[in-house]
């Protein structure tokens, strides 16, 4: 808490210390006591206005803060609500005497004032603005500065009311078009020639988090003790894989991610099993999966489009904390981890789809394994020159080719659905 005299109260204080010393100096006993009175009028003016702190005590204010939507993707607008409600008759009067201001982190408020609506109810008021998500990350809303003045208007004070909350924004993604036969097909026909038994034949595996109810083998969950699930159920759906390899630039960062993402949520949207690959997911996603349904890390589980938009949160909440990488030898260490993941995947006729920056001769042997097993369609990004071992993005696409990756470079920065394009435009 801040307390201070406002300006006529530091002219009240000064004027009483020059009449006091002026009153002793002439003898003026009723000078005196008139300066007196002005210099304890602010002391006493501080001193209550300090103790009755509206966030403490059994008369304090409560704050709830929300924002809609959040998350929100880069460059939207969420729109925040802030409540502060009395619960008593004191309470009420503290707040009808309260200005307020609320905080917001740069990237949200652009470093400007926030221009909010304030709607007074009694014991109620509700404060309403808008944010521009200008980046990608975590940023912070609050906590609520309020200022009040005592009566005589000689002191204020000002302090923090209720705790910050944060918004989380999701990266910017761009609507991706996935025509019929192009990219995809039956992972059936791709692994045997040929589609494979009707479900009554198929075979059966533990259920994993994320996996449509419909699946579910009820009679042999039944006698087992566990959920089980029809492995074949999603014939026609080859499983896909997004590998993003984190530049070590940031000019480039920002639109490898957004590119990852959209690839990631188009390929669900076609009915896809899908998993982004970029390293271990944040414990906020983890959190939401429960355990006990599947020994397999959340970061290497594929997510099947499902009701309530959960598969899509999960993914763009991995993408929400990624960074550059620290140097070259970090990205290719993190690369190739994703790699023996996807090496070491049981999944049949799986697509993946990189997006990586130019390749040491360890990440191209690595990815040239992974095409062993999987069909593999990759964007490299050209503009990452200055480290010598990677070399530059046209040859990435030269050494990539006899692994049968089919490969195009791109330029960050380009128009994403324009590069998707062209990754089509290959497998035509």
């Amino acid at each position: 808490m801040r307390l201070r005299p406002t300006v006529r109260g530091v002219g009240l204080a000064i004027g009483g210390v020059i009449a006091v010393l002026a009153g002793v100096a002439v003898g003026a006993v009723d000078l005196v006591r008139i300066g007196t009175l002005a210099v304890l009028l602010v002391v006493g003016a501080l001193v209550g206005i300090g103790l009755l702190d509206p966030g403490r005590g059994r008369h304090r204010l409560a704050v709830e803060r929300g924002a809609s939507p959040n998350p929100v993707h880069a460059g939207s607008t969420s729109v925040v609500g802030v409540v502060i409600t009395a619960t008593d008759a004191s309470g009420r009067a503290r707040l009808a005497g309260l200005r307020f201001r609320e905080q917001a982190s740069a990237e949200l408020s652009g470093g400007r004032p926030l221009r909010a609506q304030v709607a007074r109810a009694p014991g109620r008021v509700t404060i309403t603005y808008p944010v521009l998500a200008a980046r990608r990350g975590r940023w912070t809303l609050g906590p609520l500065v309020v200022t009040r003045v005592d009566p005589f208007g000689v002191a204020t004070a000002t302090t923090s009311l209720g705790k910050g909350s944060r918004i989380s924004v999701w990266p910017t993604v761009t609507e991706l078009q996935v025509p019929p036969g192009v990219l995809v097909g039956d992972p059936d026909r791709v692994a045997l020639g040929a589609r494979s038994p009707s479900t009554d034949d198929a075979s059966l595996r533990d259920y994993r988090f994320g996996d449509d109810l419909r699946r579910v083998h009820w009679a042999t969950s039944a006698r087992r003790g566990e959920l089980m699930v029809r492995s074949d159920e999603r014939a026609g759906m080859r499983p896909v894989s997004v590998l993003l390899d984190l530049p070590t630039r940031s000019a480039s960062l920002e639109w490898s991610i957004s590119l990852a993402a959209s690839m990631t949520l188009a390929m669900l949207d076609a009915g896809h099993p899908v998993r982004l690959l970029c390293g271990p997911a944040p414990a906020a996603v983890a959190a939401r999966h429960d355990a006990a349904l599947t020994d397999r890390p959340m970061s290497v589980r594929h997510a099947h489009n499902r009701p309530g938009d959960m598969a899509r949160a999960d993914i763009l909440d991995r993408a929400i904390d990624l960074t550059i990488a620290e140097s070259p030898a970090k990205a290719d260490e993190r690369l190739l981890a994703d790699a023996r993941v996807l090496v070491a995947s049981d999944d049949v006729g799986e697509i993946v789809l990189a997006v990586v920056g130019p390749l040491t001769a360890r990440t191209r042997t690595a990815l040239a394994r992974v095409a062993d097993k999987a069909q593999g369609w990759a964007v490299v990004r050209s503009g990452e020159g200055g480290h010598a071992q990677r070399g530059d993005a046209e040859s990435t696409v030269t050494a990539l080719q006899p692994s049968r990756w089919w490969a195009v470079t791109a330029e960050p920065g380009v128009d994403i659905a324009r590069s998707w394009m062209r990754r089509l435009e290959r497998a035509l």
